[in-house]
C-alpha cells in the first residue's frame, strides 16, 4: 500500500474538484482501485504503487493546466484523464490554437490567417508592428498574447498604453479628473481584459500594478523590462513619441505596436510616427511586421463592406486630386 499527498495550493480548488465535486467524481471513476480523499487544498491517494504513480502524473498535468489557464471544463478534465493519444492531441490543439481561457470557459484564439501570423511573429520577435483597419482583431490578439505570457510566467507584468488623442472631441471639456478624462480612451483595452481574466483577479492585477494601463505620455523616462507591452492606436503617436516608446523597451521585454493608418486623429500639420517607424524599422532583425485587411474583420459582417467602400472612395479621391 502506497500513500501520496498532493497539494493544490497553486490552483483554485473549486476549479480542480468541480461544482459539487463533479471533477473529483471523474477522477475517482478513472482510478477505482485507489482510495482518493480530499481535505481542503490537499488530495490524498492510497493504493498500489503503480496506480498511485499514474494518478499522480494525470493530476500533475491537470494542475499545470490550471496554473496556466485558470479554469478547465469537465470535458477537458476527462480528456486529460483519458489515454495518452487523446492527451497528446489535447495538448497540441490547445497550445497551438487557444491563446487564453477566459472567464466562464471562454476560449480566446486567433481566428483568421493574419491573426495566426501575428501570434507566430510575436513568438519569433521581440517587437511586432501589426497594422490594419478597425475590427481586424489587432488589439484583441495583442492583449491575448500578453495575458498568455503573464499566465505562463514569461513576463512579470503587462503594460498597455495608448496616445490620449482626441477623435473629434476635446479632452479639456470632458467632465472629471485626469483619470476620468483618459479612461474612455483606454476602454477597448479594459474590454479585452474583461474577456480574458476573471473580474476579481483582474482587480487584483490592476491594484498591484501587475497590469498597468496608462497614456503614452506616462512612459517617458521609464525602462519597461520583464513586461509585455502593447502600444495601441499607434497611428496617433507623433514621431518623437514613437521613438520615446521604442527606446523604453528593456532587454527582457516584448512589445506589440498596433495601428490603423486610415484613422489618424493628429492635427494636419503633425505626421504620424507610426508611418516613419514602419518604414525605417521594417527590415530590422528581431522586429516583425504584419498588415491585416478586411478579410480579418471579426466584427459585424457589414464592417467589411464599410471598409471596402471607404477604400474605394479614397482611390477615387486620390485620382481626382492628381
Amino acid at each position: 500500500m502506497t500513500e501520496s499527498i498532493i497539494n493544490l495550493d497553486s490552483v483554485n480548488p473549486i476549479e480542480f474538484f468541480g461544482v459539487n465535486n463533479g471533477k473529483l467524481d471523474l477522477l475517482k471513476k478513472k482510478f477505482p482501485l485507489l482510495k482518493i480523499l480530499s481535505r481542503g487544498t490537499q488530495l490524498k491517494l492510497s493504493g498500489a504503487q503503480e496506480e498511485v504513480n499514474v494518478a499522480q502524473e494525470k493530476i500533475g498535468q491537470i494542475i499545470s493546466y490550471l496554473e496556466r489557464n485558470g479554469n478547465l471544463s469537465e470535458g477537458y478534465f476527462e480528456q486529460i484523464l483519458g489515454d495518452e493519444e487523446k492527451v497528446d492531441n489535447f495538448k497540441e490543439n490547445n497550445s497551438n490554437e487557444i491563446l487564453v481561457f477566459g472567464p466562464n470557459g471562454r476560449n480566446v484564439r486567433a481566428r483568421t490567417a493574419n491573426q495566426k501570423n501575428m501570434v507566430a511573429l510575436s513568438d519569433k520577435n521581440d517587437i511586432v508592428f501589426a497594422i490594419g483597419p478597425a475590427g481586424t482583431g489587432k488589439t484583441y490578439t495583442a492583449v491575448a498574447l500578453a495575458v498568455r505570457a503573464l499566465k505562463n510566467k514569461a513576463v512579470r507584468k503587462i503594460i498597455l498604453t495608448r496616445p490620449a488623442v482626441e477623435a473629434g472631441e476635446n479632452l479639456g471639456f470632458l467632465p472629471g479628473d485626469l483619470k476620468e478624462k483618459i479612461d474612455p480612451y483606454l476602454r477597448p483595452l479594459y474590454d479585452a481584459l474583461d474577456d480574458m481574466i476573471p473580474a476579481d483577479k483582474l482587480t487584483y492585477f490592476m491594484t498591484n500594478r501587475v497590469i498597468e494601463i496608462a497614456p503614452l505620455a506616462y512612459m517617458r523616462g521609464r525602462t519597461l523590462d520583464n513586461s509585455f507591452i502593447i502600444l495601441d492606436e499607434a497611428q496617433n503617436a507623433t514621431d518623437l513619441q514613437m521613438k520615446m516608446f521604442l527606446t523604453r523597451i528593456g532587454p527582457s521585454a516584448k512589445a506589440i505596436i498596433t495601428g490603423d493608418l486610415t484613422q489618424v486623429d493628429l492635427p494636419r500639420n503633425i505626421k504620424s510616427g507610426l508611418v516613419k517607424a514602419t518604414r525605417i524599422l521594417k527590415n530590422v532583425h528581431g522586429i516583425g511586421y504584419l498588415e491585416l485587411d478586411e478579410e480579418d474583420v471579426v466584427r459585424h459582417r457589414l464592417v467589411k463592406a464599410i471598409i471596402k467602400a471607404y477604400d474605394a472612395a479614397d482611390v477615387v479621391r486620390e485620382k481626382e486630386e492628381r
